[in-house]
């Protein structure tokens, strides 16, 4: 790795040395062992390299044909079923996922804010989008770039065996776990339903063949992938709008137009969309709009949502911070963090999104809560080709990239766009599931969020971070 990327190294040791833990005093065993591929598949593997004829491959259909809308119910169903008759191996693989999922995230995050004014409306980063795509590209890599796109996921192994190396499929397979942990155990405990839909574009140059096994193979992280072809060159900013307006007509969400000037050289766009709908049991939509404090001076008219009961909560005086937890069904939930001092948002981020976030877990207790905060509707497209660069790792899907797995023509991978649509409403009725409202307790306490404050989506089984995200205003999309 490049030497820029010292702190993901640090983050990847200290991955290793968390994972490693539990074969201390034991037989070595790899500390991602469920990941990488056993020694019968390396041979299996051997065998079918030296027999395997010639991998099927297609065309993609321009990208004015026809296409079914995206069908986000059937999407969820396909997730729940997923985690029907779990075994315990596919449970650690899921965890193991997940935790990889979230240094990726976290050290990303880090990435991403630094592009970000003090100002800066609203931001989102879907973890499990970064890291899918990351690994998307993985099972369509040869070496170098797949040691060094395994080394990125947070599992070194170049110069090792075969038994060192990541199974894409796993991988995938995994986070395809992961996903439905989050919307299956939502909609459980008399929890209204999340809905969680991930859709991949995969956009070509004319004439660009793509490999078969490839694109059925990112079936576990996005059940729809859409191929299609168009000109990248003669005008990429019309290319741009057609790729807009087609996902748009898809999906049928409304997002701003996410993808804009396309590199004039490019052959293949990836672009991951996905969509989070998630509904707060017991809350209700206040009358009206209310002030949202975007600084000292300056305030915006908001829709706000309230309600009251027993919700886990912490304030750090040390840190000037509190996190309240609002659960989302029996292991999913929403974390809120707030900075007790409305200019210290940018102070708590950095304290915040860490390898260590999810030990603040344990200093939480039960508190009957007031909670006030804003409905939200946000959107979010970062280019990961970006991002590496940040990293220094700009090569890493350049022109020199070895992607052999995904084409036989001279791939260059132009942006790499992870788009989301994250909305969280109030789910009125019944009230908050933690417990009911304690009449001989103590006052509730007033939790109000009214300014500036992170989130993100936790699921505990996985526990994978599926959103981080800061709100400065409401009112803008990131």
């Amino acid at each position: 790795m490049a030497p820029g990327g010292a702190s993901l190294r640090a983050a990847v040791l200290c991955l290793l040395a968390w994972a490693g833990l539990a074969a201390a005093d034991r037989v070595y065993i790899h500390p991602f062992h469920l990941l990488v591929y056993s020694e019968s598949s390396c041979e299996q593997l051997e065998k079918s390299n030296a027999e395997a004829p010639k991998e099927p491959t297609f065309t993609p259909v321009p990208i004015q044909a026809k296409t079914t809308p995206v069908d986000e119910e059937a999407l969820r169903e396909q997730l729940v079923l997923a985690t029907e008759g779990l075994e315990e191996e596919d449970r650690l693989r899921a965890a193991k996922v997940g935790m990889m999922l979230n240094f990726l995230g976290f050290h990303m995050y880090r990435m991403l804010s630094e592009s970000w004014s003090t100002a800066s409306g609203a931001a989102i980063l879907s973890p499990t989008a970064l890291f899918g795509t990351l690994a998307s590209f993985y099972l369509g890599a040869l070496d170098p770039t797949a040691s060094r796109l395994q080394a990125f996921l947070g599992v070194p192994g170049e110069d090792q065996g075969c038994t060192s190396r990541l199974d894409g499929h796993k991988v995938l397979s995994a986070l395809h776990t992961i996903q439905g942990l989050l919307v299956a155990q939502g909609g459980a405990s008399g929890q209204p339903r999340l809905l969680l839909s991930t859709v991949v574009g995969l956009f070509t140059a004319p004439g660009l063949r793509l490999k078969e096994p490839f694109v059925r193979g990112l079936a576990p992280f996005a059940p729809i992938t859409l191929e299609r072809s168009l000109d990248l060159s003669t005008d990429p900013d019309l290319a741009a709008e057609k790729i807009n307006a087609f996902t748009q007509a898809v999906t049928g969400w409304k997002m701003n137009s996410p993808l804009s000037g396309v590199g004039p050289d490019s052959t293949l766009l990836f672009n991951t969309y996905v969509r989070f709908q998630g509904k707060l049991k017991g809350f209700s939509l206040l009358e009206g709009l209310q002030e949202f404090w975007v600084d000292n001076t300056t305030a915006v008219p908001v829709p706000m949502l309230s309600g009251t009961g027993t919700f886990q909560h912490w304030s750090d005086a040390q840190n000037n911070l509190s996190m309240t937890r609002v659960p989302l069904g029996r292991s999913p939930c929403l974390l809120l963090v707030q900075p007790q001092c409305m200019s210290g948002l940018q102070q708590v981020e950095t304290l915040s999104f860490q390898h260590n976030f999810l030990t603040w877990l344990k200093n939480l207790s039960p508190r009957t809560i007031r909670l006030t905060m804003p409905q939200l509707t946000l959107q979010g497209s970062y280019d990961l080709q970006d991002l590496l660069a940040q990293a220094r790792l700009p090569t890493l899907l350049g022109a020199e990239a070895n992607l052999g797995k995904i084409s036989d023509d001279q791939l260059r991978v132009g942006k790499v766009l992870n788009s989301v649509l994250f909305e969280l409403k109030a789910d009125e009725g019944e009230e908050p599931t933690e417990s009911a409202q304690q009449p001989d307790g103590p006052e509730a306490l007033e939790v109000t969020l009214n300014s500036p404050f992170l989130f993100a989506i936790y699921e505990q089984d996985s526990t994978a971070l599926h959103f981080l995200g800061r709100v400065a205003n409401p009112l803008s999309a990131a």
